[in-house]
């Protein structure tokens, strides 16, 4: 998996977040293996549960863990690690490893959103109103949304001036936004994230607006 990764994205399933990462050339997401292993298995150790599953499938003869490679993905600090990650095929087939009540329901919601972003391709307000009627659920006013999506706007622009002037993405995306977010707060995205303790969800998702459209402007 050495090819670009074009976009990096949490998925819900359930209220429980999912990362993902949208490969352009392949036009495939890939998943997190472990955070598909924390929603089925629902055990508080999720590492260790995959690990000892690798170990349980290579000894039965199972070649599923070698379709499954490394991508960069972001942690709850911030930070881009790498992560096991795989494609939807083969996630279809690592599901069946793992005893759950959730694995049906599961399988229905990854068939969805592996193939949501294809249509998005074709037409991208098909995310705009996904992300509205998320927003809309939640609660959010009908101002706060607008403000939420002229910022958002706001940093795709920003992102692609970036990626305009030869900045590669992930990693150094998450650098100059700490740059940025340091200079209007004082402390990394990291950091703020801890002070509002917040573990999975978008920052932004929890600023006000207004403030986020000033410090990117």
């Amino acid at each position: 998996m050495q090819e670009k990764i074009k976009t990096n994205h949490i998925a819900i399933f359930e209220h429980e977040p999912v990362r993902r990462v949208w490969n352009a050339k392949k036009e495939k997401w890939y998943f997190s293996v472990v955070d598909v292993v924390r929603v089925l298995a629902q055990n508080d150790r999720p590492r260790k549960y995959w690990d000892d599953l690798k170990r349980k499938l290579k000894q039965e003869g199972s070649q599923l863990s070698e379709k499954i490679g490394q991508l960069k993905m972001q942690s709850s600090d911030g930070k881009f690690y790498e992560t096991d990650a795989t494609d939807t095929e083969t996630l279809f087939r690592l599901i069946q490893s793992i005893p759950s009540p959730k694995a049906e329901p599961f399988k229905l919601w990854l068939a969805k959103v592996g193939y949501e972003r294809l249509r998005e391709t074709v037409d991208p307000e098909i995310a705009v109103n996904r992300a509205r009627t998320h927003w809309v659920d939640l609660g959010r006013s009908e101002k706060w949304i607008e403000q939420r999506m002229r910022g958002q706007e706001i940093r795709n622009k920003l992102t692609d001036y970036w990626a305009g002037h030869g900045v590669d993405q992930d990693l150094e995306y998450a650098k100059l936004t700490d740059i940025i977010h340091r200079e209007w707060t004082g402390m990394t995205t990291g950091a703020h994230k801890q002070l509002k303790k917040i573990k999975n969800h978008n920052l932004r998702d929890h600023i006000h607006p207004v403030r986020y459209l000033i410090a990117v402007l």
